[in-house]
């Protein structure tokens, strides 16, 4: 199979879909790969690495125009669609809910299209979705702290505290992969972290391993409505797998926030847990909303694309592997999994929440795997 790696071209995202050694490997179980020039030198991945590894290194157009499989990392935006062809697989992150616009590009181009968020395990784990929601649980915590800063509009707060001065107060909101790294490390900051979901198991499970300045809360609109008005730093980390985040936050619960205060919504992706949330940016990643700071960067494993790259192909490696040597109908067929990642398929929407967040026609994926 001829495999396309293309150049991500989202504002500042410096990740890339396959390293030179998984390409060395691709080429060794006897497949093409076209990797568009300076693909992966974001990551610290040169052309002369790929060239080594067997690649064919050309561009854009080139890319698409040569491929069956295009591994990505981030969806495809307007200046590609015209790029993608009839029966081509995209396999990236998609997060389709949050996008009237690009459900119907790729609807009209007649792709494949498998979502890495959507890929699912019999215990219902998101293995593709797994290690960027580490990178970014880290991540919204160190870029808290850091807009916590008096001079990047918050509220002059150091997360840790000193002795003799309080700590700031985190709250968490989502106690899955996310909300567990972030409570994680804003806790190792020396920060007072209230962690909050509707999985009491979950939080049961978090109050045994977490250190004891870590507290859990059942995330009833009461409590949330409560929790935010003390905090210093409120991170979102909800996920409903294949939907649109529910909003927990109200425009109107900023007014009882104390100014300065710090929203990292890690939901953007999906649309959001804050009304006011809207997908920002490393290059301009805030705004002020009543005197509340917000981030809400859309790509945020991106701004450490060397770590967060090797994280993202170690998983998605073996999917690429089978979808090369099986096609995708085998390979979705064979591997459950796989087939939970189709929500796209030549014009037709085949995963169900994606058809119900803009009441659009669904189709069984059954019918597409003959």
């Amino acid at each position: 199979m001829v495999i396309g790696v293309p150049k991500e071209i989202k504002t500042l995202e410096n990740r890339v879909g396959l390293t030179p050694a998984h390409c060395a490997d691709l080429v060794k179980l006897g497949h093409k790969l076209l990797v568009e020039t300076k693909a992966g030198e974001g990551s610290g991945f040169l052309d002369e690495e790929y060239q080594n590894a067997g690649v064919s290194i050309c561009q854009a157009e080139d890319v698409y125009s040569g491929a069956d499989l295009v591994v990505k990392v981030k969806e495809p935006l307007e200046k590609e669609y015209s790029l993608i062809k009839k029966g081509q697989t995209i396999f990236t992150y998609f997060h389709f809910a949050s996008s009237r616009q690009l459900t119907e590009a790729m609807i009209k181009s007649g792709a494949v299209c498998i979502s890495y968020e959507t890929v699912e395990k019999s215990d219902r784990s998101l293995p593709l979705l797994v290690p960027m929601s580490e990178v970014a649980g880290r991540m919204a915590v160190q870029k808290g702290a850091n807009y916590l800063e008096k001079h990047n509009q918050g509220r002059g707060i150091l997360l840790g505290g000193v002795p003799g001065v309080k700590p700031a107060n985190v709250v968490i909101i989502g106690a899955g992969i996310v909300g567990t790294n972030a409570a994680k490390m804003a806790a190792g900051l020396g920060a007072n972290v209230t962690i909050m979901d509707i999985n009491v198991a979950r939080l049961r499970y978090l109050e045994d391993i977490m250190p004891a300045n870590v507290y859990t809360l059942y995330s009833s609109q009461s409590n949330v409505n409560e929790a935010v008005k003390t905090a210093d730093l409120i991170i979102g980390a909800i996920l409903v797998p294949g939907a649109k985040a529910p909003i927990l936050i109200s425009r109107d619960m900023l007014k009882t926030m104390k100014p300065g205060t710090v929203l990292v919504d890690v939901a953007v992706d999906q649309g959001g847990c804050i009304e006011t949330c809207k997908p920002t940016t490393h290059e301009n990643p805030t705004y002020v909303v009543d005197g509340i700071v917000h981030y809400c960067v859309a790509n945020m494993p991106g701004a450490v694309p060397f770590t967060s790259t090797l994280a993202l192909t170690n998983v998605t490696y073996p999917y690429v592997c089978q979808i090369a040597s099986k096609g995708w109908q085998k390979a979705c067929r064979e591997n459950e999994e796989l087939k939970k990642g189709l929500n796209v398929v030549n014009g037709q929407i085949v995963y169900k929440k994606i058809s119900e967040a803009f009441e659009l026609p669904y189709s069984e994926v059954e019918h597409h795997l003959s």
